[in-house]
């Protein structure tokens, strides 16, 4: 077991983000297809209802750093709990549509600022030797909330209520509540202390509990650090020469995450199972287990993080990727494979993208940005990530219908390629290293 348990629960409190980001995310595939049918939405305005909520998560996710350096970390979480909460209730007793995509807006505000806000708070709390398997935390939970939110859609989709798709979004306001009550207890991050605040006695007590046996030197590495940054910089300066580098590895592997098709995946799961000729309750039985796949493999992840580093980790699921993408492509082509195998292909996918991508992403673009530019560096990831999300969900039912499934798929196998190339040749290894020794 992991021997600091107070930094433990304070990480595993600010991960509970993550748990309802996935909750969030996943929880629309159960009730999609009934809200198309009930407001009788175009392909296009039924995707635009869907993807909403991810263009939430592109302001969410931009606009997050500002008030992250500001008024620190810890009031962020606290905000984004109460978003949450609010978007659950609106979005359950919404009357029609536009009242609809207002709350998802909201719960996408949320989802964006805890992408930002919470590795970034995780990676600035943890030692250097875990701070990996801490911030993958994050990760985890936003799979077990996938995995909650699906089986919560199945457990409520075979009771008989009325507008069952009402109460499989209503039922996230109990962990967003559970969310905000623990965020209280939270203490401030001690690298926003001592760069933003200059306050070195909270910084060192905090440190004390979080990583006594190097409280003197971390301290040393922060005033080093604070002193070649000592002017105020601002978003603007990610993108000068000398920090540039950050910034474009940050928006690459946001880039590479969404191309791979993860959220196409997650978004539309019961419907690219019934397009493979399953049976709607085998389509939502099949999501239930996309979501067991992914906290398994995720788990896998976490223990390797810290032991084999994060290159390793995107090795593996690019090669995973590429061969479930190909085997999902082809299986939608013709009558080569057939379409019964295509959730154990599903499978493979998310299993690769679980270890590999999933695993690395918010705790690589948290560690590689200057403690004074890590919360506009992580609004830059998040906002790569989530706008790319929210392109993708947006056009999936419209050129999934016009080109077929299989060239999509296709198309994000070569991206996948990509990835590699990528992983291979140009993108640095953070293992072990504290966040001020990383250039």
């Amino acid at each position: 077991m992991f021997k600091n348990s107070y930094v433990f629960f304070i990480s595993l409190t600010a991960a509970l983000g993550g748990f309802l980001f996935g909750f969030d995310t996943a929880v629309i595939s159960g009730a999609e297809q009934a809200i198309q049918e009930i407001w009788r939405l175009s392909d296009w305005m039924h995707g635009f209802s869907i993807a909403i909520a991810l263009y939430g998560t592109v302001i969410g996710a931009l606009g997050a750093g500002y008030p992250a350096n500001r008024f620190g970390r810890k009031p962020m979480l606290l905000l984004i709990g109460v978003l949450y909460t609010v978007s659950a209730l609106g979005s359950a007793l919404a009357p029609e549509v536009n009242t609809f995509m207002f709350f998802r807006f909201l719960g996408g505000l949320g989802v964006g600022a805890s992408s930002v806000i919470a590795p970034m708070y995780i990676s600035e709390i943890a030692p250097a030797g875990k701070r990996g398997m801490l911030v993958a935390l994050f990760q985890f939970n936003i799979v077990l909330g996938i995995l909650v939110a699906y089986f919560s859609n199945y457990l409520i989709a075979l009771t008989d209520l009325e507008s069952s798709w009402r109460w499989m979004l209503g039922v996230e306001i109990i962990p967003a509540l559970i969310y905000s009550v623990l965020s209280i207890r939270l203490p401030r991050s001690p690298r926003w202390l001592i760069a933003n605040q200059n306050d070195y006695e909270e910084a060192r007590e905090v440190l004390t509990k979080t990583d006594p046996e190097n409280v003197d030197r971390i301290i040393r590495n922060i005033e080093k650090e604070k002193a070649k940054m000592e002017r105020k910089e601002g978003f603007f300066a990610l993108f000068k020469k000398q920090y540039f580098k950050f910034t474009f590895m940050a928006i690459l592997i946001a880039f590479f995450n969404q191309l791979s098709g993860i959220n196409a995946i997650i978004y539309f799961a019961p419907r690219i199972f019934e397009s493979a000729g399953i049976s709607t309750e085998n389509g939502l039985l099949s999501t239930m287990g996309i979501g067991f796949i992914n906290v398994i493999a995720t788990m896998i992840g976490l223990y390797l993080i810290d032991k084999m580093g994060r290159k390793f980790l995107l090795y593996l699921g690019s090669a995973g990727y590429l061969v479930s993408l190909s085997l999902m492509a082809i299986s939608f082509s013709g009558d080569i494979i057939p379409s019964n195998l295509l959730p154990f292909f599903v499978f493979l996918f998310i299993a690769a993208h679980a270890v590999g991508s999933g695993s690395i992403i918010w705790a690589f673009i948290a560690e590689i940005f200057p403690n004074k530019l890590r919360a506009h560096g992580q609004s830059i990831g998040s906002f790569t990530h989530w706008l790319f999300a929210a392109i993708i969900a947006n056009v999936f039912p419209y050129f999934a219908n016009t080109f077929g499934s299989s060239a999509i798929f296709w198309f994000f196998a070569s991206m996948m390629l990509l990835q590699l190339l990528w992983a291979i040749f140009i993108m640095p290894e953070t293992k072990g290293r504290e966040l001020e020794e990383i250039k």
